[in-house]
């Protein structure tokens, strides 16, 4: 039995773009669907939001002079084209999926609605939700907090890049030291550049745990929905 009965999946935009600069790299989105369908044939409820990195930063450097609120607008549409390849892919796979978008466009996806929603996911679908909060100056990982919150998901699973949170940038330094566990006050003290402030406050004052793992590693989403001991676990 999973330990976990709904989750909610963050994965980053540059996830998607495997080796390429920025797009989507076709093979690397199959094989994410595929980790993540494996885990949804085990009957776990999933929730996902995209970053839209990879899409946004072939636009970044005309954007670099914008208004910010016509930046963050764009990153919001970049995560809905994330969202509609991984629905395609996920669906190939045989994982009946939805797009929500809270920025409203009927003729793409589905507008976000909460109990619509959990409804999805109590009937075995994967849900994308995509456009962010449909507000400016919120991240994609705020995003991820709120919607996971919003779904009574049990934990918020941040795959990125690195296999867990360090007291500082491992890629930089060769000390740094890696926590199995940590607290929500720590990392915000401490600054540790893991998920953005306002969403480890969230869950914080939510009592939402947050786990930290590599997405590098194949069959890390398996595990992490398994309940094994991958990455940091935030608490």
């Amino acid at each position: 039995m999973p330990p976990y009965q709904r989750i909610l999946l963050k994965i980053s935009g540059e996830a998607l773009a495997g080796p390429l600069s920025f797009g989507l790299d076709p093979d690397r989105v199959m094989m994410l669907a595929g980790e993540v369908a494996e885990v949804a044939r085990k009957g776990v409820q999933i929730g996902l939001v995209l970053g839209g990195g990879n899409i946004f930063r072939g636009v970044a450097a005309a954007a670099h002079d914008m208004d910010r609120v016509t930046g963050d607008h764009m990153g919001m549409l970049a995560t809905v084209i994330n969202a509609l390849a991984f629905q395609d892919a996920l669906e190939r796979l045989g994982v009946p999926t939805r797009v929500m978008t809270a920025i409203q466009m009927h003729q793409v996806a589905e507008p976000y609605i909460r109990r619509r929603a959990i409804r999805h996911l109590e009937k075995g679908r994967a849900v994308i939700f995509a456009a962010g909060t449909s507000n400016p100056y919120f991240s994609t990982d705020t995003a991820a907090t709120l919607r996971g919150l919003e779904i009574h998901a049990q934990i918020i699973a941040k795959a990125t890049s690195v296999d867990g949170v360090y007291d500082k940038d491992p890629k930089k330094h060769l000390d740094a030291v890696k926590y199995i566990e940590v607290s929500y006050t720590e990392v915000l003290s401490k600054a540790l550049a893991v998920m953005d402030a306002s969403a480890v406050a969230m869950c914080r004052d939510n009592h939402m745990p947050i786990m930290v793992f590599d997405l590098k590693v194949h069959g890390n989403i398996m595990r992490m929905a398994m309940g094994e001991p991958i990455g940091t676990m935030i608490r």
